[in-house]
């Protein structure tokens, strides 16, 4: 499958204005950029490509899960993703896309590529911590979260405990402080 073809926009031929492009991504998106951390992905992400004179804004949003597995328990789960892009389109001498809120094509180019926009949209909105909602809110029942509260320590010490387990040679030494 060419993604690149798929999310290639050809600008010349668009009247001045805003166009409405919208684009279902899948795990296949994802996996034609060797990318495999996902299980499964199933994200709509609307553009909206504003062409002027000199120069095209696009704005992207995305919405949708990911399926990915729990950092903590190791079971799969959705976690709702959403996130936003603005990118600006100028025409210069040489390609150049160094920035992040930039692109420069060269004053000869008909169309603009936008999958690996969305590619870095998506994965960067994903949280680099991915804890499943039913740890947060106790309702996950998991072997792993019931091995975690078997091995959890019991009861905290408290201050006052270790005070009165302290050697008595420091208490002698804490009144040589205080006797002055």
């Amino acid at each position: 499958m060419n993604i690149e073809k798929d999310f290639l926009i050809p600008f010349v031929g668009l009247k001045q204005g805003k166009h409405q492009f919208d684009y279902q991504i899948d795990k296949k998106f994802f996996e034609s950029f060797d990318f495999d951390e996902y299980n499964d992905v199933a994200i709509k992400v609307d553009l909206v490509l504003d062409k002027k004179s000199t120069m095209l804004e696009l704005a992207f949003k995305q919405k949708g899960t990911v399926n990915v597995p729990c950092d903590l328990t190791g079971e799969d789960f959705d976690l709702p993703v959403k996130g936003k892009l603005n990118l600006i389109v100028k025409f210069g001498d040489a390609f150049n896309n160094e920035n992040d809120e930039w692109l420069v094509l060269p004053h000869g180019e008909f169309q603009v590529s936008v999958a690996q926009y969305i590619y870095e949209m998506i994965v960067l909105s994903v949280p680099s911590k991915r804890v499943h909602p039913g740890v947060k809110d106790g309702t996950l029942k998991s072997e792993a979260i019931e091995k975690l509260n078997e091995l959890a320590p019991k009861e905290p010490l408290k201050e006052k405990e270790e005070e009165e387990k302290t050697d008595p040679r420091w208490d002698k030494l804490k009144q040589l402080l205080t006797d002055k």
